[in-house]
C-alpha cells in the first residue's frame, strides 16, 4: 500500500512539473541547436570562430568575428560598410579594426566578445523569451547551430531586432 502512495505521488509530481508552462519560443529547435552545439564544441576542442552581422534598411552594415580558442575569446575583428543605394557602385568601407588577446574590447563599436556558450544562454534567458508584444524568431541554418535568434517589437518599423545574426560558424 506504501508503494502505490509512492508511485502515485510521483506519478502526480510529474504530472504538476509537465504541466508548467514553457517561457521559451522555439525551445524545441533552440534544445536541438542546443544539442548540436554541444557535439561541435567536443569535436572542435572548444576552439573556432564565428561572424556576426547587422543590415540596416539604409544600407549601413557591420560585421565582426569573433575568435575563440579553448573556450575563451582571443581575438576580434570588425568592419563597417555603407552599401549605395545606386546599382553598379563598389560599397564604402567606413571602418576597420582587429584586437588580439591583449587589446579585446578595446574598441566600443562591434559585437561583445562572447563565447557561444555566452550566446545559447543569453538566446535562452533574454531574446527567445516568449513576449505578448513581439515577434521571435530562430534560425539554426549553421549546421545546426545558432543562426539567428531574437525579437521584434510589434509596431516596430526601422531597425528594432533584438538578438544576433550569426553568419558563420568554423572550427579552427
Amino acid at each position: 500500500m506504501k508503494t502505490i502512495y509512492s508511485l502515485l505521488s510521483l506519478l502526480l509530481l510529474l504530472t504538476v512539473a509537465s504541466c508548467k508552462k514553457d517561457t521559451i519560443a522555439y525551445s524545441s529547435d533552440y534544445n536541438n541547436s542546443y544539442l548540436a552545439w554541444l557535439d561541435f564544441k567536443a569535436s572542435s576542442q572548444n576552439s573556432y570562430q564565428y561572424v556576426v552581422n547587422f543590415g540596416s534598411w539604409t544600407g549601413y552594415g557591420t560585421e565582426t568575428t569573433i575568435t575563440v580558442r579553448a573556450g575563451k575569446v582571443v581575438g576580434r575583428s570588425f568592419v563597417a560598410k555603407q552599401h549605395p543605394n545606386q546599382p553598379n557602385t563598389p560599397m564604402t568601407i567606413l571602418g576597420q579594426w582587429t584586437e588580439d588577446e591583449n587589446s579585446l574590447n578595446t574598441h566600443e563599436a562591434g559585437f561583445a566578445t562572447l563565447t557561444l556558450d555566452d550566446i545559447y544562454r543569453k538566446a535562452k534567458e533574454e531574446w527567445l523569451q516568449k513576449r505578448s508584444d513581439a515577434d521571435t524568431y530562430f534560425e539554426a541554418r549553421n549546421n545546426g547551430l545558432i543562426s539567428n535568434a531574437g525579437y521584434v517589437p510589434k509596431g516596430c518599423q526601422d531597425d528594432c531586432f533584438a538578438g544576433i545574426s550569426i553568419a558563420s560558424i568554423k572550427a579552427l
